[in-house]
């Protein structure tokens, strides 16, 4: 009986450290190039400094197209022996600049692909699409890639082979046409003339979530950036966390959180502010080794809050969104802590010393404690309408504001008609009706911000195993029936979740003056 425990736990812990040891990941894969380090093919990618395009193989092929923001994607199967293929890939770099990588003229339209066809490990892969000629490119909304292929004389197949690509003028032709869009080889980044406003449109913010993830891990590479962990700071660090492992809208970086919170001793020392040990990582220390939303990201450019000029929106928008994400997902009992944590991590960690005493003054001036979710969520919307009455007056004075995304009191009659009882004297000249606010602040940054997620899990529930993708990596080492793989994960895992719940709570006891509960990471 102790042998079959011990070998159970074993199977557990291989499953959860797959992800950590492999270059392959089910997250979304924009930023960076994905190594293949398959050690049987012996074959070691020769990245060019200058390469957008995604390398991707079959391992991570269905992980990476289902996870990416996109609307579109290309996936380009090639042979790197192939002459032709070589002579074609500054071509199709070109292409990708436009859409791929942190300095993406139009990010998050279209992702660029491609599969070295000449590994042996994607043979099969490369079988599905019937790839029979180097290069041979493909597009289609990157869900119809997930778990798909082509066949030549397949009926209803929304995956297109692009007959016309020989260029890169002419595959950017050929996406014009399919787009109806009118993208330029010489397009430069932030010239968005064309940036709709999507301050109308509830369903927008759906996008956002990409942008919360990107603020979050922004936020964190500051702190380890400016060394802002200190002795003194430490205990606000820890609240925020919490709060960020029940709450944040993200799974991804919930179960970050939880990593850092739960191994916070050995990550955060209480002499990490000393000298030796910030000597690690470029001063960043073992924290730095942690992407707290996942390895691909940040991504290094926005979704929902891309502004039309360079330095508005961006991560100020996506901090805003998070916390007012936050600030809906609480419950009753813990809005008191909740404002005060946010609070703290404002003040202590905020780089923007006017904005942080701003915020900090906001906060100093609540005169009781929050008793529910619903006065904690308001006071944050009142305090951002606030800020966006203060900047607007600024902004249109020095004529530093985004012409696209003007500063303005919201939410907006486009946003929520019911809202507003009369524009007559009250809150910035508006009577709203707290009611109907609170109702649509729990709506757009609840249930509206994660509907992406939600589509997708939806999309994937039909699939065999869908619930372990976030944790493990599709791997061509052994083959075993799914019947008897799923029982032994589901067997093995329960009794290290029983563990990792015992680690978590023994840990947590130093820092939490009362339990909070957590909701499923």
């Amino acid at each position: 009986m102790s042998q079959l425990l011990v070998l159970n736990l074993v199977l557990c812990l291989l499953l959860f450290s797959i992800p950590k040891t492999t270059s392959s990941s089910p997250s979304r894969s924009l930023l960076r190039s994905i190594e293949d380090n398959n050690k049987n093919d012996n074959v070691v990618a020769d990245l060019h400094p200058h390469d957008y395009a995604v390398d991707i193989n079959v391992t991570n092929f269905d992980a990476v197209l289902r996870d990416t923001p996109a609307t579109f994607a290309v996936v380009e199967f090639f042979a790197h022996w192939c002459p032709a293929c070589r002579n074609y890939k500054p071509h199709y770099e070109r292409v990708a600049r436009l859409f791929n990588g942190p300095d993406a003229v139009h990010p998050g339209i279209i992702l660029m692909t491609r599969v070295d066809c000449a590994l042996k490990i994607n043979s099969k892969l490369c079988d599905k699409f019937s790839v029979d000629h180097y290069p041979m490119l493909f597009w289609a909304p990157p869900s119809k890639f997930v778990s798909g292929g082509w066949k030549p004389k397949q009926e209803k197949n929304e995956i297109r082979i692009i007959d016309d690509a020989r260029t890169a003028d002419r595959l950017l032709n050929w996406i014009n046409k399919q787009m109806g869009s009118s993208f330029g080889l010489d397009d430069e980044k932030f010239e968005n003339e064309h940036l709709s406003s999507n301050v109308s449109d509830p369903g927008q913010i759906a996008r956002a979530v990409y942008d919360v993830e990107e603020a979050t891990s922004t936020t964190f590479d500051i702190i380890l950036e400016h060394k802002m962990i200190k002795s003194e700071t430490r205990g606000s660090l820890i609240k925020f966390l919490q709060i960020l492992v029940a709450h944040h809208p993200s799974k991804r970086c919930r179960m970050g959180s939880a990593e850092v919170l739960v191994n916070f001793d050995e990550l955060c020392p209480l002499d990490m502010d000393s000298t030796s040990k910030q000597e690690n990582n470029d001063g960043k220390g073992a924290l730095g080794n942690i992407q707290i939303c996942g390895k691909e990201v940040p991504r290094g450019y926005w979704m929902f809050c891309r502004g039309s000029k360079n330095d508005t929106r961006g991560f100020s928008c996506g901090l805003w969104v998070l916390l007012h994400s936050l600030s809906v997902r609480i419950e009753d009992g813990e809005s008191q802590f909740a404002f005060q944590a946010i609070c703290e991590f404002v003040h202590n960690f905020f780089i923007c010393e006017e904005c942080r005493q701003h915020f900090y003054e906001m906060c100093s001036s609540v005169s009781g404690p929050f008793n529910n979710t619903r006065d904690f969520a308001l006071w944050l919307w009142s305090s951002h309408n606030k800020v966006n009455e203060r900047l607007s007056k600024e902004e249109a004075t020095l004529r530093t504001g985004d012409p696209k995304f003007p500063k303005m009191i919201w939410p907006s009659k486009q946003l929520c008609s019911s809202c507003r009882q009369s524009q007559s004297q009250g809150n910035n000249g508006i009577q709203w009706d707290q009611d109907e606010v609170f109702k649509f602040l729990t709506d757009y940054y609840g249930k509206k911000l994660v509907s992406i997620y939600k589509d997708k899990n939806n999309h994937e529930s039909d699939k065999s195993g869908a619930a372990l993708d976030d944790l493990v990596v599709s791997t061509n080492a052994f083959v075993v029936p799914l019947g008897a793989a799923l029982a032994i994960a589901v067997a093995s895992c329960a009794f290290g979740a029983l563990a990792c719940y015992w680690r978590s709570q023994q840990k947590s006891r130093k820092y939490f003056h009362q339990l909070h509960s957590y909701k499923e990471i």
